[in-house]
This record gives structure tokens, sequence and C-alpha cells, in this order.
């Protein structure tokens, strides 16, 4: 019998440390959960701070004279116009027009940029970066750091005041910016992101000082009070928090068989981006062009809200009218909303918010009806 020998991240002696109960997650060992409840990070993160360790995520290094052109290619949102410290949340797609990856695009300055994509696709966007680089015999340096580096996201509303008192920059940071800070001996990557729909930063370190980093950031926070401003959650309270804030998941809401223009971020896809404007047109355009030509996609994502406390799972057919209509991506019941919550592609001519829709378990039917995206929006302060 093979054993499979996980990846590690540079905070795995942090997770031990306080008891958390680790598992496989895309060949990393990732905390699940600590000794308090799932129920417990999350409302953690609404109320106050939450720390995540994402360091499995990749950390992909582009720059040199065609690092743009390459971007261009290869992601669905336009590079060209962004500025120095800005970040981008765009689509890699393939011909067909599916989605290979959802990613951050990270402009340094002109010609370098850094590529955050998730722990599942790391290998496969590497390859594809590499060909398209091989394809056009492009001029650029590729470095994957992912182990190299640490991340990790401070996710809440109390999180500003904290890092207020290590930055006074940060936190004038507007969203999806970023700044570089040198801390001692360390060179930070500080940006205003996060995948909970909470205030917060994500930060990117060197692996080797991620325990003098973790010192000085937590010095003064006491996590083992009833009050404490910061505690660690892991990836059950992630996947829980992103669900309510209505942020597809890579093989959930996201695929290679799913249309992107179904996917309901259409922000992040920009079809039209030209030769003559970008320097290149990226891949998958060609087929996403031919799906708005011709009505749009035949499904969309749609957010649902379930009666009573009994929860959807990905996989189970929703039905409109009693016939299959869609299937269910993801469902929780919602520690903030108290209700049971889901997301699903349904088709186009049934996604309308309101519409009565329900959930077959194979055992029940589970009565629902469709509502608008996010489903939780933090308060403004």
């Amino acid at each position: 019998m093979t054993t499979t020998t996980l990846a590690q991240t540079p905070l795995r002696n942090f997770h031990l440390d306080h008891g958390a109960q680790m598992v496989d997650f895309a060949g990393w060992e990732m905390p699940l959960k600590y000794q308090t409840s799932v129920r417990e990070e999350h409302a953690q993160c609404r109320a106050s701070g939450a720390i995540f360790d994402v360091s499995h995520m990749g950390r992909l290094s582009i720059s040199g004279l065609h690092a743009k052109r390459l971007l261009e290619r290869a992601c669905s949102r336009r590079i060209g116009d962004m500025q120095d410290g800005q970040c981008r949340y765009s689509l890699m797609c393939n011909a067909q027009g599916g989605v290979k990856d959802d990613v951050i695009v990270m402009r340094i300055e002109a010609d370098d940029y850094l590529v955050v994509v998730n722990a599942s696709n790391r290998a496969k966007i590497v390859d594809h970066l590499k060909s398209l680089i091989a394809e056009r015999s492009l001029n650029v340096k590729f470095e994957d750091r992912t182990e190299k580096t640490a991340m990790v996201a401070l996710q809440g509303p109390r999180v500003m005041d904290l890092i207020s008192g290590v930055s006074k920059e940060i936190p004038s940071l507007k969203r999806y910016r970023f700044a570089i800070k040198n801390l001692m001996i360390m060179k930070l990557f500080v940006s205003r992101t996060g995948y909970t729909g909470e205030d917060g930063v994500e930060v990117i370190l060197p692996a080797s000082a991620v325990g003098m980093a973790m010192k000085l950031l937590l010095k003064d926070v006491k996590m083992d009070e009833a009050d404490a401003l910061l505690r660690p959650a892991g990836l059950a309270a992630r996947d829980s928090l992103r669900l309510e804030a209505g942020m597809p998941l890579y093989g959930h809401e996201l695929g290679e068989e799913i249309n992107a223009l179904s996917c309901g971020v259409d922000f992040a896809i920009s079809l039209d981006k030209s030769v003559e404007k970008d320097g290149e047109t990226f891949v998958g355009q060609e087929a996403l062009l031919k799906t708005r030509e011709g009505g749009g996609p035949e499904s969309k994502l749609v957010g649902i809200e379930i009666e009573g406390k009994r929860t959807a799972r990905q996989g189970m057919p929703i039905l409109v009218g009693g016939q299959a209509s869609g299937t269910v991506t993801s469902g929780c019941l919602s520690p903030t909303l108290e209700k049971s919550i889901a997301m699903g592609f349904v088709s186009a001519q049934h996604a309308a918010e309101g519409a009565e829709v329900a959930i077959d378990t194979g055992k029940v039917q589970l009565g629902g009806r469709i509502v608008p995206l996010p489903f939780y929006k933090a308060p403004k302060k």
C-alpha cells in the first residue's frame, strides 16, 4: 500500500499548537477546524477577526519583456490597464470557454507580476502558462514561488484595528490594492483582498520568516480569551464564509466543463480584448463570443434560500415545476443568517429572482426560491 506524503505549510506548528484537526486538501496537510466548532470560527470572523493559512495556494512570479502579453493571453480580464500595486480577479479559460482556474493577478510594476492560483490547479496552470510561453516564443521569466513563501489571510471587521498597530499605510489601502512592506529582514506583500466577504488583508511573506512574523503580529493578541480580537479558523469555516458571500469555488461553481459566462463573474471577462488594442485575445474568447452571440449560456448560477434547516449538497438536482432544471453546486446552513442556503446552476429561462424551486435530496424535496447573490454583505462602517 502506497502512502502519499502531504505537503506541509510553514504554519504547520502553529496549527498543531492550537489543536487543529488536520486533513488532506489538494495534496496539502491543512487545518479543517480547531478546538472550537466550525460555527464558532465562522462567527469569530464575522464579529471580530480570524486568521487563515492559505499557503497552499500557488504563487507564480511572472516578469520580463513579454510578461503582460502572456497574461493578456492567459487571463479573461484586461491586464494592460492595471496600475502598480493593483490586484485584479480574473479567470483562465480553456479553448472551449470553460474555466481552468480563477486567479488574482498582482502588478508589482511594469513587466513584473505575481499570480495567485488555487492549490488544486497549480500544476495545471504552471503547465498552461509554460505552453503559452513556448507557443509564442515569449521572453518571460517564470518562477513558482509557492514553496518559498507563505500566505496568511486576516479577515474580519476588527482586523484593520490590529493592522494599524503595525502599519499606518495598510488600513488606507483601497480594496484590491497591495503594498510591499519591509519589516525587519522580511519583505511582505500585503493586499486588501480576501475570500470571506469581510474586510481584511492577505499577506505573502518568506517561508523562513513565518515564525518571526507571527510573533510580531500576534504579540498583543490573546487568542484564548473569550473576546479575542483574532483566532485561527480552518477550511470548513472559510467555505461557509465564502458561500454566504456568494463567491464561486473551483470544482463547484467553476470548472473546465462550465461555461465562464454561466458563473456570475462577467465583470472578470473582457470580451472586447483585441490584438490591436491589447496585443492578444485571451484563450477561450472566441468560444465565449459565440456563446454571447447565440443568446447567452444555457444555464446560470443562482442563489437559493431553502425552507427549513435541511442542507442541500453538491450534485442534488434542482427542480422547477417538478422537472429537473439544474444542479446544486454548494450548500450549507448559514451560521450568520440562520437559513439553509445554496448555489447552483439552473436553466437560463428558470433563473429569475423569486422563482420557486425544489431540491431533490433523494428522499424528500426541499422547497426554496431563487434570491440575489451574495446572501450576506458586511455592514459598511
